[in-house]
């Protein structure tokens, strides 16, 4: 049998260096729990950056997928399937939209919500054709598509891969008035997240999401929310822009849409905007296939089954306060909402690898962003007692390291 070390080895021969993995090797998960290819048991708190919310392997998933997985998986859209439509209504109504676009990743569905807004900005707001602008935040993180980087603020997703896409401005996050000062007749959309997960868990100020959508309102401006990392549950609501009541006029999923199990994404909306979209326009081999569809319905069916956006909101501040009673030189601050949680470390800290490191070497698995913030994301399925477990070891790791 392989050891981690052999395995680690092949990969990084093998495969392209994009990534920067902690050195470990994963071989089974159950719920909050992976286990390496040597025996060694390590609890998941970053949950595949919130791809994993029903935890892993959860056996209704398993059963709906094995079961759809006999019947039929892949037709392509030139074909209805006896689960799309189901899964559109059921997605529609759950976002209380009219409309749903089906992909595969959660970059492509910014991608299809790019192309939605200028092609509203040209044909109902009559924006003068190629000229439709959309404002984007600064640290926001869309994907890595060549597009998506050109209104990144990320110079190591930039550098080496111009030139880029036109069309965007950047303000910063959470500045009201800056977005304001940058609307023109031209701005057909505002595409935010509610919360900066790769930024660092930032939080914006009480009421940011509000004015934004006023300022929308005012100036005929799509609102559009990016919810693949922060939607279904993550923050303690189905969708973390409801903490402020705001309606959305497109919005992105992802990530926990596909149970953990497989890429399903998705672009929910209006008629208005999503409706316009004719055949050929735009489209995806694998978007919409039964497979994802009858899982992703599964997953839905779990989510509000089990409430796991209010067990997100009823552990999520149950974690932050005890990771706040950590007595520790190196912490900064704790930030966060629900079950997406950064312990935000002052620069004297020596980054926040080597603490990730440290948690592994104790059997916990989390991820650095930014470089100064430990990040913990756990399965929204994660129990108190194994908070306590969690929180036990990121003070001994605070304090020793």
């Amino acid at each position: 049998m392989r050891t981690n070390e052999d395995i680690i080895t092949l990969t990084e021969r093998y495969s392209a260096h994009n990534y920067h993995p902690l050195p470990v090797v994963i071989a089974r998960g159950q719920g909050v729990w992976v286990t390496d290819t040597e025996g060694n048991r390590y609890m998941d708190m970053l949950s595949a950056y919130s791809a994993m919310s029903h935890g892993h392997s959860h056996p209704e998933l398993i059963a709906a997928l094995v079961e759809q997985a006999a019947r039929v998986a892949v037709t392509s859209r030139a074909f209805h399937n006896d689960q799309l439509g189901p899964f559109a209504r059921e997605l529609t109504e759950l976002c209380g939209m009219d409309m749903m676009l089906p992909m595969n990743t959660g970059a492509e569905a910014v991608e299809t919500a790019i192309k939605a807004a200028r092609k509203w900005g040209y044909r109902v707001k009559g924006v003068p054709r190629h000229q439709a602008e959309i404002i984007v935040c600064q640290d926001n993180f869309h994907g890595r598509t060549t597009t998506v980087i050109s209104f990144s603020t990320e110079p190591l997703y930039r550098d080496d891969f111009g030139p880029f896409t036109p069309g965007f401005k950047v303000v910063p996050y959470g500045d009201i008035d800056a977005l304001e000062a940058a609307i023109t007749p031209n701005t057909v959309a505002f595409l935010v997240e509610p919360i900066q997960g790769e930024a660092g868990v930032v939080v914006p100020p009480d009421g940011y999401l509000r004015k934004a959508r006023d300022l929308c309102d005012r100036h005929r401006v799509l609102l559009v929310v990016d919810e693949i990392q922060t939607g279904l549950g993550r923050t303690g609501k189905m969708f973390a822009h409801q903490h402020e009541g705001v309606t959305v006029d497109l919005m992105t999923l992802g990530k926990a849409l596909g149970g953990g199990l497989l890429p399903v994404s998705a672009v929910v909306g209006s008629a208005e905007v999503l409706g316009l979209f004719t055949p050929g326009e735009h489209g995806s081999t694998f978007g919409g296939n039964p497979l994802a569809c009858a899982v992703g319905r599964k997953a839905l069916e779990v989510l509000v089954r089990d409430d796991l956006a209010g067990r997100a909101g009823e552990l999520g501040r149950y974690f932050m306060a005890r990771l706040r009673e950590i007595d520790s030189p190196h912490v900064d601050h704790v930030r966060g909402k629900g079950l997406l949680i950064g312990i935000v470390l002052h620069p004297s800290a020596g980054g926040a690898r080597r603490f990730c490191e440290a948690l592994m070497d104790e059997g916990i698995l989390c991820k650095e962003t930014h470089e100064d913030v430990i990040r913990f994301a756990p399965p929204l399925i994660v129990t108190r007692g194994e908070i306590d477990r969690v929180v036990e070891k990121a003070r001994q790791v605070l304090r020793a390291v």
